[in-house]
């Protein structure tokens, strides 16, 4: 199942907010020329193009995988996608934040999540079997990687984070596009859902359950080992 969430592209829409989030941040509009903002607008309704390919592309490619799997082993790996592209506030927010100019350009240059994927697995050694499968593919390049399963974060936070790049071929250009992808299993997933609704969509305060929430995930990683292993001694 793919969960997608696309913002507005259209680029009426897409110049009006642009107008109004400028005025906001460190580049006013006011500044600028009407042209210029039409322009610039028009820059970051194509990058959004780009990167809504780049998504495709490599939601395509993850079909195929666990398609694949199925059919060489009875199994599916996958059990849902989720992607989107960085909307427009956020992709502005985080060039402030990094103290850039808010340009197609700079983001293109500076921002790797622009494009993002989440692929949810069944079990762990799915999420090793997804990633390696998809950067044995020849026109995917690796360009971080960030393994939070055998290395959690301190909060109890567990995924696989991998930034790769892949070719879009557009109309008149091949652009070399870098997407985010986060590989986790079902009970990570659950565990990360509730961390970030405690930590932004709620505002009482959530310090009280940190323990009790690094708890959870230690219990859940318990849980999905012990799955993990009534699995292979069952089947492989």
């Amino acid at each position: 199942m793919y969960i997608k969430r696309n913002p507005s592209s259209d680029l009426e829409d897409l110049k009006k907010e642009f107008e109004e989030t400028s005025n906001n941040f460190k580049y006013p509009i006011k500044t600028r020329e009407p042209q210029e903002v039409y322009e610039e607008a028009l820059k970051f309704a194509k990058l959004n193009n780009v990167y809504s390919a780049a998504l495709k592309e490599i939601s395509t490619k993850l079909d195929i995988i666990d398609s694949d799997f199925q059919h060489m082993y009875k199994h599916n790996p996958i059990h849902h996608i989720e992607s989107r592209v960085k909307e427009f506030y956020s992709l502005v927010k985080k060039l402030k934040h990094k103290n850039l100019e808010i340009s197609a350009e700079t983001a293109k240059d500076n921002i790797t999540d622009i494009a993002g994927i989440r692929v949810i697995c069944n079990r762990i050694e799915d999420v090793y079997a997804i990633e390696k499968l998809l950067l044995k593919q020849e026109d995917i390049n690796l360009l971080k990687r960030k393994d939070y399963i055998k290395n959690p974060k301190e909060n109890g936070y567990r995924s696989l984070h991998i930034i790769i790049t892949v070719p879009v071929f557009l109309t008149d250009s091949v652009e070399v596009s870098p997407v985010e992808i986060q590989i986790r299993t079902i009970g990570m997933d659950m565990w990360a859902s509730l961390e970030h609704d405690l930590r932004y969509k709620n505002k009482n305060d959530t310090e009280k359950f940190k323990n009790e929430l690094k708890q959870c995930a230690i219990d859940i990683e318990n849980v999905e080992q012990k799955m993990q292993h009534i699995h292979s001694e069952t089947f492989d």
